[in-house]
């Protein structure tokens, strides 16, 4: 069985600009990066304003397990299978982190016969985006420490400093620091942090930004600490927002690929979805919307996280409604939510799928909440048993839900076919009835709450003392009408990654909150979520290497 990048460098792939032509761009439109990337203009979605939009599909998923649930996969795939059936889909992906790609995970540009391509550059430097964020965040971390360092005009009290530098990679070392030490010369002592680039806020203000105007009003508003008095900073008080969108000018831009079959993907942005809120940038999904007639996007990790900030964030942010929403789920995956260890997940156990059934059935509830049509998508595994898959297709057939078995990762578009016929049918469906989980009326506490109970199933919240005054200053500062973004473990409805399934009779611990007032939102941390992440015992870099002739091996 070949790999997934050896089923990559196998692929044919064509010149990005006959990609471009078939989307009816003209020269105007793109920048080539190389043969086969480019960059799309941020002005398309003004310039095709008359345009109909396609219909938007999200794709979320149950909670994740080592396992692997293949949610891109079958983005990808989906998308591959509507333009089989004679549909023009584009899909809308997040890029990649080098941190959960050299950590955990490996590769993450989807999988098998279901990839964007070129996955190496994807997965890598790609065309720098990230690379923007991060030096558009270090460069206003420098300038507050030189701020303070030249005699301090605006007063900020350096034990108040909310904004923590950033690098892309996983590296616990980095969680708490101090900077400035050794001298008068080096700077005002002080404790600082990194987080992971993909949990900047300049990350997450590039995501919902609409235009290259709209960025720098964002980025104006970004909230870097406080004074002794306790009154906000902003980066529009340092004077510094010209400097950073300068470094971000090219970044704003989507990037257009195209996959295994060569459909077009527009991959931009790359929020995390346990930390930030796990979308594509809005400019990306928009481009789409009026390039195609069907737009398949997803949200990082499951229901609880991606697909709960996507429909209570990105869809405020960028005023629309997704038209049908898939689910993807495994047999797998949904048997460690049974019980079952990772080493015995090829054995058939189908009182134990039945036991994780349980995880799967509160996302659909959480969907419903929402009030959109749905799709239930089976990820097949080699390794799965006729009477697992047929387990899964009974217990949806008896409630009434649409479920498709779905084998993209072997056969790309072909094995998506029957998804993408039941998807085009719920696009159509006047069952809906869009809603969100919370008004941005609600104080901040009772959208905390409702999220946890809608949503994640808990009895309650309990806000430490910490979170409580944060709440009130928030409150004063007239921030009290934003969304909330929920920074959780991905692994359980709960805050314990341990409690896989469907946990009851528990509580979400709220540790703190930070403000993110230039992308326009309050995030939540709760349990003992990191915002920079570690490395594993083995990460997926001691398989990565460059042979002789510059082949990539090993990244998946």
């Amino acid at each position: 069985m070949l790999t997934d990048i050896e089923i990559a460098q196998q692929s044919t792939l064509k010149p990005i600009r006959e990609i471009t032509e078939n989307l009816g761009l003209s020269e105007q439109d793109w920048e080539p990066y190389g043969h086969t990337k480019a960059k799309l203009s941020d002005q398309l979605v003004e310039k095709l304003a008359d345009r109909p939009d396609g219909k938007i599909i999200l794709v979320t998923s149950i909670n994740p397990t080592p396992a692997g649930e293949g949610k891109s996969t079958v983005t990808v795939g989906l998308g591959q299978a509507l333009n089989k059936i004679g549909q023009k889909a584009i899909i809308a992906l997040r890029e990649p982190s080098l941190g959960p790609v050299m950590g955990l995970k490996g590769g993450a540009a989807g999988g098998g016969y279901s990839q964007v391509l070129p996955m190496e550059d994807i997965n890598l430097h790609f065309t720098g985006d990230l690379h923007a964020i991060t030096s558009a965040n270090n460069a206003l971390a420098a300038m507050i420490d030189n701020h303070i360092h030249r005699g301090n005009e605006l007063n900020i009290d350096p034990r108040r400093i909310e904004w923590k530098r950033v690098m892309d990679m996983n590296d616990r070392a980095l969680r708490q620091i101090v900077v400035g030490l050794g001298g008068p010369l080096r700077g005002v002592p002080r404790e600082d942090g990194f987080n992971i680039t993909v949990a900047s806020e300049i990350m997450a203000i590039l995501c919902l930004a609409k235009d290259l105007k709209d960025l720098k009003e964002r980025i104006s508003k970004i909230v870097i600490g406080y004074t002794y008095d306790e009154e906000p900073v902003t980066v529009k008080d340092l004077k510094v927002e010209g400097a950073l969108i300068l470094l971000l000018k090219d970044a704003i831009k989507p990037n257009l690929v195209q996959t295994t079959e060569n459909t077009p993907a527009i991959i931009h942005g790359g929020p995390f979805a346990n930390i930030a809120h796990g979308c594509n940038s809005l400019i990306a999904t928009k481009t789409a919307a009026k390039l195609g007639d069907y737009v398949v996007t997803e949200a990082g990790f499951g229901a609880d996280l991606g697909a709960e900030k996507f429909l209570d964030i990105k869809t405020r942010a960028g005023d629309f409604e997704p038209d049908a929403v898939v689910i993807v789920a495994t047999v797998r995956a949904l048997k460690m939510h049974g019980g079952v260890s990772k080493d015995r997940l090829t054995e058939e156990n189908v009182d134990a799928l039945k036991e994780g059934m349980k995880n799967l059935e509160k996302h659909i509830e959480t969907i419903q909440s929402f009030g959109l049509p749905f799709v239930i998508a089976i990820n097949k595994f080699p390794t799965d048993t006729e009477a697992e898959t047929t387990t899964i297709e009974s217990w949806c057939k008896s409630r009434d839900i649409e479920v498709a078995l779905t084998e993209v990762w072997a056969k790309g578009g072909e094995g998506g076919v029957e998804l993408a016929e039941k998807v085009i049918q719920k696009t159509k469906s006047d069952d809906r009835s869009f809603q969100r989980i919370y008004d941005l009326s609600d104080s901040i506490e009772d959208k905390i709450r409702k999220i946890a109970q809608n949503v994640y199933g808990a009895d309650g919240i309990e806000l430490s003392s910490k979170a409580k005054k944060q709440i009130a200053l928030y409150e004063k500062n007239g921030w009290g009408e934003m969304p909330v973004c929920m920074a959780k473990t991905q692994y359980s409805l709960s805050d314990d990654p341990a409690l896989v399934g469907r946990p009851s009779g528990f509580m979400i611990t709220i540790r703190e909150l930070r403000p993110s007032v230039g992308a326009g939102f309050i995030v939540v941390l709760t349990g003992d979520v990191m915002t920079m992440p570690g490395l594993p015992k083995k990460p997926a870099a001691l398989n990565m290497d460059v042979t002789e002739d510059g082949k990539v091996v090993g990244l998946f």
